[in-house]
């Protein structure tokens, strides 16, 4: 499986299962319905252990231009390759967020609130001030790369896939990514919804703006932008945090 493939499948799998789970909560007439706060942050930490479990071996499971940035900035990647990457995310995630459409359309269809057939696609504050949920994401996202920096050897590469510029995490070390996930989302997710991942958020995001939902709202498009320009900043910032703490050889 190429890189490409890898981080497509990988974000698919991820925002299927990461919004997937989200509908189930907020949707009429599901069996998850209002379940709650733990089962979202649950949910999406699984989310991304198999999106990642199903990427790791080809691609490094970046799944995420804020990791692959954060990559470019360390040195381990080239712009090039991060372009295919990010690319690769972002359909993963418009394919997703069409396949959570899929996958609930009946409940979309008897659940009035617009607000939340949206938040089935991506993120949204609870208080509206840009500024302090630029601020949030970026220190979500540097709290989940920053960690994943330093919980693997960001050198090492697979045989034969030393383009693919693998974390070196392995089957095994995607669990402790998963808690980490669902640690942020328990701690620090309940200001912004931790986004944390433009593909996760922008590519659904698009998703809403084209399907025909029924009774669906704007794609809030005015808060967009935070939800991309955080995630950069706080990946960025963990990967020149990570080579000042001399974790990258």
């Amino acid at each position: 499986m190429s890189p490409f493939v890898a981080e497509f499948l990988g974000t698919t799998l991820l925002v299927l299962f990461g919004n997937g789970v989200v509908a189930n909560v907020v949707l009429a007439k599901t069996k998850g319905h209002n379940s709650g706060w733990i089962v979202i942050t649950a949910g999406w930490a699984l989310a991304v252990y198999i999106g990642a479990f199903c990427s790791e071996q080809a691609s490094g499971a970046h799944l995420n231009p804020a990791v692959t940035l954060a990559m470019v900035t360390a040195g381990k990647l080239s712009a090039a390759k991060a372009v295919e990457y990010i690319v690769a995310q972002m359909l993963g995630g418009f394919v997703g967020g069409v396949l959570v459409y899929a996958f609930y359309r009946e409940h979309f269809k008897v659940s009035d609130d617009a607000d939340g057939k949206l938040a089935c696609f991506c993120t949204a504050p609870n208080i509206r001030q840009n500024t302090q949920a630029l601020f949030c994401e970026a220190v979500g996202t540097f709290a989940l790369v920053l960690p994943i920096f330093l919980m693997t050897s960001a050198s090492v590469a697979l045989p034969g896939r030393e383009e693919a510029a693998p974390l070196g995490l392995g089957s095994l070390g995607l669990l402790p990514v998963a808690l980490l996930v669902f640690g942020i989302g328990l701690s620090l997710g309940g200001t912004t919804g931790y986004a944390i991942n433009p593909a996760r958020d922008l590519g659904p995001r698009l998703a809403h703006a084209f399907l025909p939902i029924p009774g669906k709202r704007d794609s809030d498009w005015g808060y967009a932008w935070v939800p991309v320009v955080g995630p950069v900043i706080g990946g960025v910032l963990a990967a020149v945090t990570a080579n000042a703490l001399g974790a990258l050889k």
